[in-house]
């Protein structure tokens, strides 16, 4: 392969003009080229989905075990952990939960989501107008999850309202990362003191971690943050692309409508949701050697961004990419990641999606925004934060 002069942005990733609206950057970024420096921070970005794919696959060469995120600080502070780690220590921490989390396990889990989801639905639909973030979307995954770890109640808002927080510190450290530590610091003090093994119980996924540490499968000091990082995860990629999910529908009725006449699109509307206002936006990598991206060279040691909010949305892989088309059936996003660090709660997520938007679809005829909304803006995060909405009772 010919390899091609280096392109350059100057352009900022992780500045609150970007995050409000980052698709116009994400397409310069493409166009740019394949692998692009950026003079804003140290780092490269692979913007285009071909390339971001194979680098997600190949964690050789881009290795999750310097971590993950931009601030030394943070990738210090999460060596080790099940999300900054390679094998063999990234497949040791993997494999303890890796059971509970595959598709046949949540099928045996499937019925009771579903339950949990229409009740939750039916409550707010009865009041006519709601916020779907706050009443919906944070809620429901945070207490599902909490349940299945074996989480003790008492305490649970310090994850509700602080679910956000713990992705600030993947960017850049700076005034809006100083200001998120106090969220950040209830959270995990929470969780402490939450995973402790005599207050989980006993038939939860914690207990069986906390057992798999007794057996000497990994170290006792991997349990919490192993524990934090499956809680943190399945909160925010669920919580954001439900609330994705619901907003798009809502400002889109003849989307809604063709839910409506075809109730098995809801999964396939979640997931092009995600594709195109991808939750979980991006993660960084560190090059393990100078490595060729279709003729752009990276040196060896070098933080790369995977941004897979542009990969979702590049042109090469996608028809009409900006549009939201529930009937679109997007294999293969990236919205979950990809290679062995791909999402190890997704179908459990999946099965969260399909309890909200099914009961949605269900009990309304008409879903409708009812005031501003808020996003929830982070570094690596985009999703909802208020979503007022009225909804018709069928």
């Amino acid at each position: 392969m010919t390899t091609m002069s280096v392109p350059t942005s100057a352009v900022d990733p992780f500045a609150p003009e970007t995050l409000a609206d980052p698709h116009p950057v994400w397409r310069a970024l493409r166009e740019a080229g394949p692998a692009v420096r950026l003079t804003s921070h140290p780092a490269w970005v692979i913007p285009r989905y071909a390339e971001q794919r194979a680098a997600l696959i190949d964690h050789a060469t881009f290795s999750s075990a310097e971590g993950v995120g931009l601030d030394p600080v943070l990738n210090e502070n999460t060596r080790g952990t099940v999300i900054a780690s390679d094998p063999p220590a990234h497949t040791r921490l993997r494999t303890v939960l890796a059971s509970q989390l595959l598709p046949r396990a949540m099928r045996a889990l499937t019925d009771d989501i579903l339950a949990r989801g229409d009740a939750l639905v039916a409550a707010c639909v009865e009041r006519g107008s709601f916020d779907a973030a706050a009443d919906l979307a944070y809620p429901f995954p945070v207490d599902v999850v909490a349940d299945l770890l074996g989480l003790p109640e008492e305490g649970r808002d310090a994850l509700v309202g602080n679910a956000d927080a713990a992705f600030v510190g993947f960017g850049p450290r700076d005034e809006r990362a100083a200001a998120a530590m106090p969220a950040v610091g209830a959270m995990f003090g929470y969780l402490g003191s939450a995973m402790a093994p005599d207050r989980v119980r006993p038939d939860g996924w914690a207990a069986q971690v906390w057992a798999a540490a007794e057996r000497g499968e990994i170290d006792h000091a991997s349990v919490v943050p192993l524990l934090s990082a499956y809680l943190v995860a399945g909160m925010d990629t669920t919580i954001h692309g439900i609330g994705n999910t619901i907003d798009l529908l809502a400002r889109d009725p003849d989307a809604f409508a063709g839910l409506r006449a075809d109730p098995s699109l809801a999964g396939p509307a979640f997931e092009e949701s995600l594709r195109v206002e991808s939750p979980v936006t991006a993660f960084f990598r560190t090059t393990t050697r100078e490595v060729d991206v279709d003729g752009v060279t990276i040196p060896a040691g070098e933080k790369v961004l995977l941004p897979f909010a542009s990969a979702n949305r590049d042109e090469r892989r996608w028809a009409d990419p900006d549009r939201f088309d529930v009937k679109r059936r997007p294999t293969g996003h990236l919205a979950f990641g990809a290679g062995i660090h791909n999402c190890a709660g997704q179908f459990l997520a999946r099965v969260e999606a399909e309890a909200i938007l099914g009961a949605l679809v269900r009990r309304c005829s008409s879903i409708t925004p009812a005031g501003p909304a808020e996003r929830a803006l982070g570094p690596v995060i985009r999703g909802m934060r208020a979503l007022p909405i009225t909804v018709r009772e069928v």
